[in-house]
Formats: C-alpha cells, sequence, structure tokens
C-alpha cells in the first residue's frame, strides 16, 4: 500500500480560565477542527487523532481533501510597540 504524507498547519494557543486553570487550544484551520488538552503534548496528539478521523470521514465520503503546502509558507509573528494610554479594540 502506498503511503501520501499530508502537512496541516497547527495554531495552539493557551487559553486560561477564570479559575486559574490553563488548558491549550489546538487548531486546525484547514480542516476546520479544533480540540483542547491540559498540556501542548496532549493536546497536539487529540488534533492530530482528530486530523486522521476528519481525512479518513472526506475519503469516505468520496471529497476533497484540503492540505497545507507549508514547505513554501513562512508562518511568523510581528512584534509591535504600542504606546500606553491608547485604547485598542
Amino acid at each position: 500500500m502506498d503511503i501520501k504524507v499530508l502537512d496541516y498547519r497547527i495554531i495552539i494557543e493557551p487559553e486560561k480560565y477564570a479559575d486559574g486553570s490553563l488548558v491549550y487550544v489546538a487548531h486546525c484551520p484547514t480542516l476546520g477542527i479544533s480540540d483542547y488538552g491540559d498540556s501542548v503534548e496532549v493536546v497536539m496528539a487529540s488534533i492530530k487523532d482528530g486530523i486522521q478521523l476528519a481525512v479518513e470521514s472526506l475519503v469516505t465520503e468520496k471529497l476533497e481533501v484540503p492540505t497545507d503546502d507549508v514547505q513554501d509558507q513562512i508562518i511568523t509573528t510581528a512584534r509591535i510597540n504600542f504606546p500606553m494610554g491608547l485604547s485598542y479594540a
């Protein structure tokens, strides 16, 4: 059986609740799925399972399986200085 490797972009963000507890939320924008876990490792394993299930479901339904071309993407951040005292949304 031939195997094809599919790449997906995952964004992980910490989310702190009012009671002080912390969870990590993982998003896969290409497939529109999210999951959460108590650690980065837990949420990574969980979102990978979710991605696998989503792809298998798309294949079963004979629908297009979208992928990210992460090899050609540049994913970065930009940090700027923002004057204190100004309001922002």
